[in-house]
């Protein structure tokens, strides 16, 4: 059972230049030119933080870590080293302004998703054409790219085409065919390595982003329970037959106890009690532990877990 009281909420360390506080992330930007980002516990949905969820942090690095060492054949990735179980030492990219999703069913509940837009009755989107007579949560007759643009300034990501991209100057031709070949081919592994695991990996989220070289390498995170969808595959016909959505790993489970209780854009946020912490760490946990087949091994290390990161990377302090 996870222990509460490690968690770490934010991992802000004076000591390190040029901070950047995202929403789940704390990083900073070495001299050198490389970056450290912490993966913190913080769990975000409805554009806010909902609560700290004990080694959630530790899960999203070490899901990552997992992943990016077997796809590292297909795209290079902005790795460097593990300083620490939260924390990637990285190259320092610079994140092109297209968010690269892969979706292999009709699924979704935001307002981008293919599944909102299929139920509108659009069926022209992403620069894709989709066949009437899909059911909610059906097989794509292929993986789709669904790119948005990216919002660096915390506004709304926006659909986007191929034909778009390459005429607003988002990204070059050469750029995007390279983008949009990796991204399907990382899609293709995650799903056959899924399947082994006895998962589906219905969508995923890539970040891509040029190195100083000009390299194109997915950087942020990997085929994690934040940045993809999985269903239990054991589950998914008899609820597909009976139009239920399937068993998943997803923070649903914090989600939706949050959304019985108030407006999540509107009213202030009710105490989460100490059970639904607990349970959603559990989920986390157990996402890592079936996703890559290994025992998830907490680091119980130092009296808190930002004193152990703290340790790890002072050799990186500039004061």
């Amino acid at each position: 059972m996870p222990d509460l009281s490690r968690v770490l909420p934010e991992a802000h360390i004076p000591e390190l230049p040029d901070p950047y506080y995202g929403k789940v992330r704390d990083c900073y930007d070495l001299p050198d030119g490389r970056r450290l980002l912490i993966s913190s516990d913080r769990i975000s949905a409805f554009d806010r933080i909902l609560a700290a969820i004990p080694f959630k942090g530790q899960v999203l690095t070490q899901t990552a870590r997992f992943w990016f060492d077997a796809t590292s054949d297909i795209c290079p990735n902005h790795v460097l080293s593990y300083p620490d179980p939260n924390v990637v030492l990285a190259r320092r990219v610079t994140i092109l302004p297209v968010e690269v999703v892969v979706r292999g069913y009709l699924a979704g509940t935001t307002g981008t998703s293919v599944l909102t837009l299929y139920k509108q009755g659009v069926r022209e989107m992403y620069g894709h054409r989709l066949p009437d007579g899909l059911r909610d949560n059906e097989v794509l007759p292929a993986p789709l790219i669904t790119p948005t643009s990216k919002a660096f300034d915390g506004g709304h990501d926006e659909p986007l085409t191929e034909a778009e991209i390459v005429a607003q100057g988002l990204l070059t031709r050469a750029q995007w065919d390279e983008v949009s070949a990796k991204a399907l081919a990382l899609f293709a592994r995650g799903q056959a390595m899924a399947a082994e695991r006895g998962l589906i990996l219905v969508d995923t989220k890539y970040e891509f982003g040029l190195d100083e070289e000009g390299r194109i390498l997915i950087a942020d995170e990997i085929h994690t329970p934040d940045s993809s969808r999985y269903w239990i595959a054991s589950g998914y016909e008899e609820a597909f037959r009976t139009g239920q959505r399937p068993p998943s790993f997803d923070k649903d489970v914090i989600r939706a106890w949050v959304a019985a209780r108030c407006d999540p854009y509107r009213d202030p946020i009710p105490e989460i009690p100490d059970e639904m912490i607990r349970r959603t760490s559990e989920v986390y946990i157990e996402a890592f532990e079936t996703i890559t087949g290994r025992p998830f091994e907490p680091d119980l290390s130092g009296a808190t877990p930002l004193e152990r990161i703290r340790a790890n990377l002072a050799p990186h302090f500039t004061r």
